[in-house]
């Protein structure tokens, strides 16, 4: 049995609607440790999925101290209450931001550019000395077809007129459906910090101009100002089992999947 935390959220849900064996766990705000570790044993589960988090950059930046609860105290909580049951915590290519190099990185030299990146890095660390078989999952930039909240894919398929993504960055996006596709094998994952997604050796402009063109939207794809890279090397996630599709090819399949026409312009 897995218990998903955030099971109402972007990720959460499509765990939740993807897998089997999965019980959502109740909201863990203002919880303590008693709680946490009534929630975990009453659920019946030997893993937990951690995915609730405040996301926001711009939130946590405006208040660093509830950003440090939701995406510190609480994991921390977690593996203190797990007790030998497997932990899998959703972390952030955040925590390469203010990398200066141009990537992909790797999981061994990190250096966070915000509020965010600094607490999910803390929480890592602070997780994985208390869980040394957790998980930490450095997720990329998700998207599918969601209302709720602004992702890469809505931003395309809604836009008017423009869009504008640097030809100098680089970045991989990710179908969340694949994330749950995954699970069984990041079940599966030895303990430690894994980037987790679908790469790419093209630029966020390349990547956008290639999907507007297939998709035969009337918007332009401007070059944009130049902006830092979020690029991961996921090689080591690839050793042990987890597989993605590369950028486009996913970008393609949610399209595909929520019934988007796919443009005769540029067959491949």
């Amino acid at each position: 049995m897995i218990l998903v935390t955030g099971a109402t959220g972007f990720v959460g849900g499509k765990i939740m609607e993807g897998c089997k064996d999965v019980v959502a766990s109740p909201s863990l705000r203002d919880a303590t440790l008693e709680k946490v570790k009534r929630i975990i044993d009453e659920s019946g589960a030997d893993v937990i999925i951690h995915t609730a988090a405040i996301s926001d950059i711009g939130e946590c930046q405006k208040d660093p101290e509830a950003s440090h609860i939701a995406n510190v105290e609480i994991p921390i909580l977690l593996a203190k209450a797990s007790e030998g049951r497997k932990l899998i915590c959703f972390s952030s290519d955040q925590v390469y931001s203010g990398l200066d190099e141009e990537g992909p990185y790797i999981e061994d030299i990190v250096k966070p550019g915000n509020i965010y990146a600094e607490h999910k890095l803390e929480m890592e660390n602070r997780v994985l000395d208390i869980c040394p078989d957790a998980v930490m999952l450095r997720a990329e930039w998700m998207y599918d077809y969601y209302t709720k909240r602004p992702n890469y894919y809505m931003n395309i398929i809604n836009a008017k007129n423009t869009v504008s993504f640097s030809s100098k960055q680089y970045r991989g996006i990710t179908y969340v459906k694949e994330v749950a596709e995954n699970v069984d094998n990041v079940i599966a994952l030895p303990g430690g910090a894994y980037n987790f997604g679908s790469e790419t050796d093209r630029s966020m402009f390349e990547i956008t101009k290639e999907f507007v063109e297939k998709l035969g939207l009337n918007i332009k794809v401007e070059d944009g100002p130049t902006r830092h890279n979020l690029w991961m090397n996921c090689s080591k996630a690839k050793n042990h089992g987890i597989r993605f599709s590369d950028v486009s090819d996913a970008l393609i399949r949610c399209a595909k999947d929520n019934g988007n026409e796919i443009s005769e312009k540029r067959k491949e």
